[in-house]
């Protein structure tokens, strides 16, 4: 998977341009890859991929990336990150994982899909308990509470509900989405922390009235950095997630996690400090420069033999 001696890294992204552009820059700066857009027109099922090492941004949104991504992880290339692990990653799913570890998260409850995308008779839902409860769902989320895609990266189809009335309209505009709704846990003092390959972290301080996050560090009593930079290490782990990011939220006394992965955090100039996008961009180049040097062994979910 080498061009001209050298290996090849892949960036599959969507509209964003700050970091990718930033990062392949210092890539090829070192001479060590060349880095470059991943380019598709078409995959043929014996095509070979020219990737070492693919740097996944944009398949949770595009359907076809993340079969070719899944494709070239099986071809022996390097996908960060796992695309099969993501692929089954959820917000629900995290949640339970989060509770199984003890860790407090807001109430969450996942809804049935309001549309399907396949033909389908009454008899397909003979295991749905229809009508809903909604009142039921409401009294136990409480409210305000948000309503969002189930999905991990990002925040899509993302809305604060106040009563039954907003939460049916917002259920019926969903789609074939599924979605869940989440308590609101009230706060002030909003933390992300980015883990980069595995060990290196930045807790972000974040303003959710400026939609930007804090030049200078809020100040946290007792042991609270700590803790939140250690469960998102540990959750990195977990998932086994080269980039992610943990969102956090200070009530009180307690941290709650709010969103235990998000393996596509958006990194631009526009929401962080120039010091934070210089740090979080020099750690990818610098990940991804330890894994074109010392390829790692690229584990697929199923064993593969000879017939």
């Amino acid at each position: 998977m080498s061009r001209d001696g050298k290996k090849v890294v892949g960036f599959l992204i969507g509209r964003e341009r700050d970091m990718p552009e930033a990062v392949m820059a210092r890539i090829n700066e070192r001479g060590v890859a060349q880095a470059e857009l991943v380019k598709l027109g078409g995959t043929f099922l014996d095509e070979p991929v020219v990737y070492d090492i693919i740097i996944d941004r944009m398949s949770h949104e595009v359907p076809y990336y993340r079969n070719y991504v899944e494709f070239a992880a099986i071809k022996g290339c390097y996908v960060i990150n796992d695309p099969f692990v993501w692929s089954n990653d959820t917000k629900f799913l995290s949640a339970a994982v989060l509770r199984r570890l003890g860790v407090r998260t807001p109430r969450t409850i996942m809804l049935p899909n309001k549309d399907i995308d396949a033909e389908t008779v009454p008899d397909s839902f003979r295991n749905l308990d229809y009508p809903m409860n909604w009142q039921a769902i409401i009294d136990y989320i409480g409210s305000p509470a948000i309503f969002k895609d189930v999905r991990s990266g990002g925040r899509r189809f993302a809305h604060r509900v106040n009563n039954v009335d907003e939460l049916i309209q917002r259920y019926d505009e969903s789609g074939t989405r599924t979605m869940i709704l989440q308590q609101v846990i009230e706060s002030d003092v909003h933390f992300h922390c980015i883990v980069i390959g595995g060990d290196r972290t930045l807790l972000l301080p974040y303003s959710m009235e400026q939609a930007h996050y804090h030049e200078r560090a809020i100040k946290l009593a007792g042991e609270a950095a700590d803790r939140m930079t250690e469960l998102s290490q540990q959750l990195s782990h977990v998932y086994g997630y080269e980039i992610n990011m943990s969102e956090f939220v200070i009530q009180g006394d307690d941290i709650y996690l709010i969103n235990a992965t998000n393996p596509s955090p958006l990194i631009d100039h526009e929401l962080m400090t120039a010091a934070q996008f210089e740090w979080i961009c020099t750690e990818i180049a610098e990940l991804i420069i330890r894994r074109v040097e010392e390829p790692p062994v690229v584990q697929l979910p199923v064993h593969f033999s000879p017939l």
